[in-house]
């Protein structure tokens, strides 16, 4: 019996962690472009853990 969350792919990253890095990433660029958003840090992982909720 193996954990779902500790099983990975061998060959690099799988698509929904590729997806999440992406977004995070474009979240935090866009908010160090436009300070008036929020803090980067905050809306990057606003909008890492709003997917991984989503894609669960």
């Amino acid at each position: 019996m193996s954990i779902p969350a500790l099983e990975f792919n061998v060959n690099g990253l799988d698509t929904r962690t590729a997806v999440l890095l992406l977004a995070g990433a474009s979240g935090t660029y866009i908010a160090f472009l436009h300070p008036a958003v929020g803090g980067a840090l905050l809306v990057g992982l606003a909008v890492v853990g709003l997917l991984h909720t989503l894609l669960r």
